[in-house]
């Protein structure tokens, strides 16, 4: 079964998300920090896709541009803040299946991951 990491410091985005989700008959983790997932990875449970809620701080953690740069990310973002996403290693890029900006629906998100999963983009 895939795996969809959330990760959103907006426990409404997290929890509505990983709910939807989970009644399609995916598992999905909420986080709020990237420390969440580092845990979750050493743990064994590597996502196939990434809901990313898109604040500047969180976007340029380098944990976070590393996972981004291997896993299908769904980026959530404000129009009004600036969003840095680095590749987190040398010479490689970002893999963002979309980027939605605020104000999106749940139902929206969760298409674009089934998208993102039935296409096979998902790793």
């Amino acid at each position: 079964m895939p795996l969809v990491f959330i990760i959103a410091r907006d426990w409404t985005l997290r929890t509505s998300v990983r709910a939807e989700l989970r009644e399609r008959g995916i598992d999905a983790l909420g986080m709020d920090s990237p420390d969440d997932a580092g845990r979750a990875i050493a743990s064994n449970q590597i996502p196939a896709v990434i809901v990313l809620e898109g604040t500047a701080d969180l976007a340029s953690n380098p944990s976070i541009r590393d996972l981004v740069s291997r896993v299908p990310t769904i980026l959530i973002a404000s129009r009004a803040e600036r969003i840095p996403i680095v590749p987190g290693e040398e010479g490689s890029k970002p893999r963002l299946g979309a980027v939605l900006y605020r104000p999106v629906r749940v139902e929206e998100i969760v298409s674009r991951v089934l998208g993102l999963l039935q296409k096979g983009h998902a790793a």
